[in-house]
């Protein structure tokens, strides 16, 4: 039996302890999205070698039904990554029309309601027509119908790295590095995938409402060390009450995980004795935090709530507030424990940049300044400045 499972026996009988097994989402979960385990169906053949740049766009661009249309474009990976490319997701197969207020446009007398609209040249064309349309793909002109359809899969950084690397989807979704989740160097890394960054988190520390009410509102970064690390057990010894802390982790694997122990512990691999139980996803921890008293955890920003609540943390002499407003916020890039959200792309002979066509084309729909705030910071997540931005999208390949 391990460390952790040896303090859970220990303290199980001591704890209202109550774990839920399944996910709870916090994004809206239209459209062909949901778990996967591989986008194997969707990779095709390409089409001949003198064939237009569209329909060179790599080999997944022919459908498996005799090269009619493009294929599905298929994505898998981090819970952390899954709320922004489910959103985009869902957008894209809805395919909403330009007056659709609460996609795309809006048929309201005060006018286009959705942000960043304007920024495109407002658009008269569907949503995911549009974006497509970019890279030589032909509109489809239909509700729910886009010229290539799209699937977000849901599992941990590091299966959606592997999975990519190993050709069973077009996108691995990741919160941490690929060098760190797959064990890589650099070179490697740079050899194998490209790594496109679609915005930010401000990973925080979160505490249940019983602690927080009870004053703990802030804790130094040193302070959090040593809870993970079993060297602080009870929350009196923080200014909190005679209470014993109930720490939760992420699974192993998981790219919340990696980023929480290179940022907070200095190591990918740095143990964590504290640890009472480690879960899965995002949703799992925060359905346990809000179910259980005495507890602290770290995850995404998407998913924090009324009962999971972020705290501040300092780090040598700086506080850094959960409020966007504050001198010093966890929403801002120079945080400790901000890290960048990862979409892995395949380089491979017929994609010698590592992105083809539909790849960039949904992709690209993310950094605009409409999927920059619909997506990113629609599920409180940081956006990227426009320096970044135009970094990102000079890795994708030239319009059409």
């Amino acid at each position: 039996m391990t460390r952790e499972s040896d303090r859970l026996a220990d303290r199980v009988s001591r704890r209202k302890f109550l774990i839920a097994s399944g996910a709870v989402g916090t994004a809206g979960l239209a459209g062909c999205s949901g778990q996967s385990d591989s986008g194997g169906d969707a990779e095709t053949e390409a089409a001949a070698d003198e064939s237009t740049p569209t329909e060179q766009s790599s080999q997944d661009t022919a459908s498996s039904e005799g090269g009619s249309g493009p294929s599905m474009l298929t994505a898998e990976g981090s819970s952390t990554v899954y709320p922004i490319a489910n959103k985009g997701s869902s957008y894209w197969n809805s395919n909403a029309p330009p007056d659709d207020g609460e996609y795309w446009g809006s048929n309201s007398e005060e006018g286009n309601t959705v942000p960043g609209w304007s920024a495109l040249g407002e658009p008269d064309m569907r949503l995911a027509d549009y974006f497509a349309s970019l890279y030589g793909f032909e509109p489809t002109g239909q509700q729910a119908t886009p010229p290539f359809p799209t699937s977000i899969g849901l599992s941990h950084s590091g299966t959606g790295c592997q999975s990519v690397v190993d050709g069973l989807v077009d996108i691995g979704n990741s919160s941490g590095p690929i060098t760190a989740e797959l064990g890589w160097s650099e070179s490697k890394a740079e050899e194998e995938v490209v790594d496109h960054v679609l915005g930010r988190d401000g990973q925080p520390v979160v505490v249940s409402s019983d602690i927080y009410n009870n004053g703990v509102t802030q804790l130094t970064g040193e302070q959090v060390r040593k809870i993970y690390q079993d060297e602080i057990t009870n929350w009196s010894e923080v200014g909190g009450p005679d209470q014993e802390i109930y720490v939760i982790g992420r699974a192993e694997g998981s790219g919340t995980d990696t980023a929480f122990r290179l940022n907070m512990l200095g190591s990918a691999d740095a143990p964590m004795p504290g640890v009472d139980t480690r879960f899965g996803q995002n949703q799992q921890v925060a359905q346990a935090v809000s179910q259980n008293e005495g507890a602290i955890a770290y995850m995404a920003l998407a998913f924090t709530s009324d009962t999971v609540l972020p705290i501040g943390i300092e780090f040598e002499g700086t506080l850094y507030e959960p409020d966007k407003d504050a001198e010093n916020t966890i929403f801002d890039s120079a945080y400790p424990l901000n890290r960048d959200l990862h979409q892995y792309t395949k380089i491979t002979e017929d994609t010698p940049n590592g992105t083809d066509m539909r790849e960039a084309a949904f992709m690209n729909m993310f950094l605009t300044d409409f999927g920059q705030q619909v997506f990113v910071e629609g599920n409180n997540y940081i956006p990227l400045p426009t320096a970044d931005i135009e970094s990102e999208k000079a890795k994708l390949p030239e319009q059409v």
